[in-house]
């Protein structure tokens, strides 16, 4: 079964619509996603009995490493993987349709930094290119071509190549956005520190156990420091998503219009925390239409009134993986 009018997320203006949309699409997989559908009758919940997107059931985020979380029977065109240690068990997001997460990233990459063919893009990201099915390569590497820019490109571990492209760029005053993946970032910074002016940072966490963790006010105080730049970018994305978050380094994410963080209790799952207090992030991703919208991460945060958030560690015992997380 199709969702009909998919274009409808991606135009979402107002919280009615949003709310809107949230019904829509709980209705919807619950009907087609037998492990939500299963998750939610042991909560007693069903469209029949919910009428406000606060009452939806929030999936655990674990399911995606033991269970198919599908809300279709059409092929599969990708297998999204998360990174993990050897031995464990790595979260798997099927998708059916690759053009939605294209209009998802695309969408909300110019949202927040503007149209990528008005960068060129170079990509330091060597624990992800490592391996395949990673969801961020995949972002990455289609921003890249649509940039359009001869000297667009990845790079893996030879930062002394990525050290002299930027010097050239920034001869020319290009205007450049680099983006890392935290571990590989400072070593740049530590071998390669060079004043930026027309380069935008941006970090996509995770020290991978390459290097001690650090919390993010650490990692960008180096960077900015290195690099002779007033602010350090960050995104927020992960395997079982198909959106992501963005700091433009004030400290706190924003979300595109058809996403949403909330937190809960950290002793009650089924609670609701309030703003400006620690608790679980749980996403609302409606770009996740084919697989489950409704999401309890295993992330700790804070929700402001104006819909921002911040990430500020992990639960205790859960398993360090995946983009864009640096644990307390």
């Amino acid at each position: 079964m199709e969702f009909k009018n998919i274009q409808s997320i991606f135009s979402i203006s107002n919280s009615d619509e949003f709310e809107t949309q949230c019904l829509r699409i709980f209705d919807f997989q619950f009907s087609q996603n037998p492990v939500y559908k299963s998750y939610c009758e042991l909560l007693g919940k069903n469209p029949k009995n919910i009428s406000d997107s606060s009452e939806i059931p929030f999936l655990p985020i674990e399911f995606f490493k033991s269970k198919e979380i599908v809300s279709f029977t059409k092929p599969v065109e990708v297998i999204f993987e998360s990174s993990g240690t050897t031995g464990s068990t790595t979260s798997k997001h099927f998708i059916p349709d690759l053009n939605i997460y294209r209009e998802s990233f695309t969408k909300a990459f110019t949202l927040f930094l503007g149209a990528p063919e008005k960068y060129c893009i170079l990509a330091l990201l060597p624990s992800y290119l490592e391996r395949k099915g990673s969801s961020l390569v995949f972002m990455v590497d289609d921003l890249i071509h649509q940039s359009q820019h001869p000297d667009s490109g990845f790079y893996l571990y030879d930062v002394q190549q990525l050290h002299q492209k930027l010097i050239e760029l920034e001869e020319k005053a290009t205007k450049t956005l680099l983006i890392g993946v935290s571990f590989a970032l400072l070593d740049l910074a530590e071998q390669y520190p060079m004043n930026l002016k027309h380069t935008k940072i941006m970090e996509t966490g995770g020290m991978k156990g390459r290097r001690k963790e650090m919390i993010r006010e650490e990692l960008h105080y180096h960077l900015k420091k290195a690099f002779g730049t007033d602010a350090v970018y960050s995104e927020y994305g992960m395997t079982e998503l198909l959106s992501q978050a963005y700091s433009l380094g004030k400290g706190t994410f924003d979300c595109p219009p058809w996403m949403k963080v909330l937190t809960r209790d950290t002793e009650d799952p089924l609670s609701p925390q309030d703003y400006g207090k620690t608790g679980g992030i749980n996403i609302i991703d409606l770009a996740n239409v084919y697989s489950c919208s409704f999401i309890a991460t295993q992330d700790l945060g804070k929700v402001y009134p104006d819909g921002s958030f911040e990430v500020l560690g992990r639960f205790d015992h859960s398993d360090v993986r995946g983009c864009n997380l640096m644990a307390l």
